[in-house]
């Protein structure tokens, strides 16, 4: 089982997006694959089409102690592909594990029992470097980086790799930048153009050779319920997924 956290500080820039639909790639060969979605906004339970009922135990539930790992889990409408939903409580989570010893690795000794079911657990991590990233990605093998076409994600770049590098170097040696995706991409404008030229210059091989387009049908697939590999198979945006989703596992084998 391999752990990968899909992180960036900036909202908006298509972390769910990318998390549902490898995810939906992934199960689309064979592989079993947990989603955790570990924002508060819960856009990636939503994304799926997964009601937030009262009383559903949910991510929050598993990283302050109200429940195991398992039961958390549900099913999606998508063969091989579970979910563990999110809640608004999980906001409040910070709060309650700030007192904890050893508090950054309460989620990876939650997932430890999840080993043998699953071949990948994505974690769709919320907007900010707080205790719940930070417990994502101590509990991961690697991390991808979504970023946006545009200046101001490009800024946060860096601060971003700079936070990696100190989780690495305090509380997981074995976190690895397993690559950045660039998305909401352009080709009509100078702009995607230059963030494209400027992040390969500086990541080199880090950076997917597969970029994902700005599409109308990606933005429309999560008011559907439904990844847009799945909403829209023939749109560009999906295509882009497929490839991506192919490029992931090219690497995933030479790592």
């Amino acid at each position: 089982m391999k752990i990968i956290s899909i992180a960036n500080r900036k909202g908006g820039v298509g972390k769910t997006t990318t998390t549902i639909n490898i995810a939906t790639a992934l199960s689309a060969i064979g592989k079993k694959v947990l989603v955790i979605d570990f924002d508060p906004q819960g856009n990636a339970t939503t994304s799926l089409g997964i009601a937030k009922k009262k009383g559903q135990f949910s991510s929050y539930n598993v990283l302050t102690g109200g429940c195991e790992a398992a039961a958390a889990i549900v099913h999606t409408e998508i063969t091989q592909f579970d979910l563990m939903p999110s809640s608004a409580d999980l906001a409040a989570a910070e709060i309650e594990l700030v007192d904890l010893p050893n508090r950054e690795f309460v989620l990876k000794k939650a997932l430890q029992n999840l080993h043998n079911i699953y071949d990948y657990i994505l974690i769709d991590c919320p907007p900010s470097l707080n205790l719940i990233t930070i417990n994502a990605l101590v509990s991961s093998a690697s991390v991808i980086v979504p970023l946006q076409c545009e200046f101001l994600a490009l800024e946060g770049l860096a601060d971003l790799i700079k936070n990696i590098n100190a989780i690495k170097r305090n509380f997981n040696p074995e976190l690895k930048l397993q690559g950045i995706i660039l998305t909401m991409f352009s080709r009509q404008n100078n702009l995607s153009k230059m963030i494209e030229a400027d992040v390969r210059k500086y990541f080199g091989d880090k950076v997917y050779r597969t970029v994902i387009p700005r599409c109308v049908r990606i933005a429309e697939a999560p008011s559907f319920g439904k990844p847009i590999l799945v909403y829209d198979f023939k749109s560009t945006g999906a295509q882009a997924y497929i490839q991506l989703a192919k490029e992931f596992l090219k690497r995933e084998k030479e790592m």
